[in-house]
């Protein structure tokens, strides 16, 4: 089961967001899209493990520290006498393994998981012994894109490959496991360990005055719409959605990304930009608290 579900990162959704607003700078565009692309890749890896049927405990993305040393798990699984760690990749294209480092065909060099996962592992089993537990971890790479492709992969190391996954789980289904308080207990002390706000974000700085408004569609991102009374309709891909629905989406963006400021009703309006003032002060009264009166007035 899933103890510690996937959610996207705060980093991501805001990347997300600004993406659509504004032009990325060109290094954290190519971040944004790394960071994109592993988060699809470990949803990927997900739909596998969300199929096991033995008893365990999946906490995805553990942020952790020991000795002032930060790791990040992809996925940690906790089952009877042992925790097995992955590091999910999502990785396309032709690579090969030689000299204990990864390249991409020609020969572009990246950065080796093993080393990542080592590093993890390690840290990982300094922190159980500091909270009293001796368990055997097994630690895995997992590619998991069905366009990877590794030359030369040594036969020794710890490595999944896209078409060994549903082999994989059932070897995991055949071994015995039960759970017990005990083990419920490790999840709990790891979740409590978890750090919530990453050291590693990279974010660019932005203010409100550069991002473009208006309301974009939630499946193509386009901002070309017309709305009637009730909905609204992109003229791009013709998804249709609530008007009200799409309001209440844009000004959640809204409050995402700026935290610190008020929602008003002017605000909202210039944000949103096609949809009446009335009709946006209605939707901002049913479904927050207006706080003040007047001009001074906002939501919450």
């Amino acid at each position: 089961m899933f103890y510690k579900s996937r959610t996207k990162s705060k980093e991501l959704i805001t990347l997300e967001l600004l993406d659509k607003r504004m032009t990325l700078p060109t290094d954290n565009k190519r971040y944004y899209l790394n960071l994109k692309k592993g988060y699809e890749g470990e949803m990927l890896f997900d739909s596998h493990m969300g199929k096991l049927q033995c008893e365990c405990l999946i906490l995805n993305d553990l942020l952790l520290k020991f000795n002032n040393n930060t790791f990040q798990l992809d996925s940690l699984m906790i089952a009877q006498g042992q925790i097995n760690v992955y590091e999910v990749k999502n990785q396309e294209g032709d690579f090969y393994y030689e000299e204990e480092k990864f390249y991409k065909k020609p020969r572009i060099e990246t950065i080796n998981p093993l080393h990542q996962l080592s590093r993890s592992e390690s840290l990982l089993r300094q922190l159980l012994l500091s909270l009293g537990y001796k368990l055997q971890i097994n630690a895995s790479v997992v590619f998991v894109n069905p366009n990877f492709t590794l030359y030369q992969a040594p036969l020794d190391k710890p490595i999944i490959f896209p078409t060994q996954l549903d082999q994989y789980m059932n070897h995991l289904n055949a071994i015995p496991s039960r759970l017990t308080e005990n083990h419920k207990r490790l999840a709990d002390q790891l979740l409590a360990s978890h750090i919530t706000d990453s050291p590693f974000s990279k974010l660019p700085s932005y203010d409100y005055n550069q991002l473009r408004k208006g309301i974009t569609c939630s499946e193509c991102r386009s901002f070309s719409a017309l709305t009637t009374k009730k909905k609204y309709i992109c003229n791009t891909c013709q998804h249709q959605e609530l008007l009200n629905d799409a309001v209440l989406r844009n000004i959640k963006e809204f409050r995402f990304l700026f935290p610190d400021k008020k929602v008003t009703t002017n605000i909202i309006y210039d944000w949103c930009q096609i949809v009446p003032k009335r009709r946006i002060r209605n939707i901002l009264l049913h479904n927050f608290t207006k706080i003040g009166a007047n001009r001074w007035s906002y939501f919450e």
